[in-house]
């Protein structure tokens, strides 16, 4: 079967450093779906607006490989665990496929590009190509009793954020709070030593965000 993007997906994530490691965890990101010219009728949308959430497949762009990896090691697990490919969402797979589920934020049937649909919480590279989109149904996808194998058992991995009004004021008001909860959620691997000297930095909106971490605290110590 061969498969063409039926839309691509615009967020202030430029690079992959730093996008959250599922969708919903940063609720407050903006995202912006545009489809391609052939997929641009507004019957296509019909209902839509009735759903609160969607399901998105697309494409890790950035994590071809020729190379079946039956492990792989999930950034959260600490000391370098590794796990079967297919007991996690590595973008390292055999089909470099995503799945993400997403909020609608708003359905603008007649923009200039054709419908546009607004997402929070996408945990996805701008420009990423969407293969589909699926309405979340919550009487068959919500599985209250499901169990989550090794991932329950990560731990609280979220941080403190320290960010100065005078640098959160560099980032655009509309984003400042979707990037204190992408940086909340820790963009280091598990595995990288606490340090608090080391400064990362984190592109998001437009910005670089440099920062440290103490233990449980991140500091921003610079935007621009």
């Amino acid at each position: 079967m061969e498969i063409s993007p039926i839309a691509h997906i615009f967020t202030e994530f430029s690079d992959k450093f730093g996008i959250p490691r599922q969708s919903g965890l940063a609720k407050d990101t903006i995202g912006r779906i545009v489809f391609e010219p052939e997929y641009r009728n507004p019957d296509a949308l019909k209902g839509l607006d009735g759903f609160s959430h969607i399901w998105l497949i697309w494409e890790f762009t950035e994590c071809h490989t020729d190379e079946f990896k039956a492990s792989v090691r999930p950034p959260r697990l600490p000391n370098n665990s590794h796990m079967g490919v297919f007991a996690t969402r590595s973008p390292y797979r055999p089909n470099a496929l995503g799945l993400s589920s997403v909020e609608i934020a708003d359905i603008s049937p007649d923009s200039d590009e054709g419908p546009i649909i607004y997402v929070k919480g996408a945990d996805i590279l701008s420009g990423t190509p969407i293969y589909d989109i699926k309405p979340y149904l919550p009487y068959a996808d919500c599985h209250i009793d499901a169990k989550g194998g090794f991932a329950e058992n990560v731990g609280d991995y979220r941080l403190k954020v320290h960010f100065p009004d005078d640098y959160l004021s560099r980032i655009p008001e509309e984003n400042r709070s979707a990037a204190v909860e992408v940086l909340a959620e820790d963009p280091r691997p598990s595995y990288a030593k606490n340090d608090p000297e080391k400064v990362y930095g984190l592109t998001f909106a437009g910005h670089n965000i440099k920062f440290s971490v103490n233990y449980k605290n991140l500091y921003v110590v610079d935007v621009f």
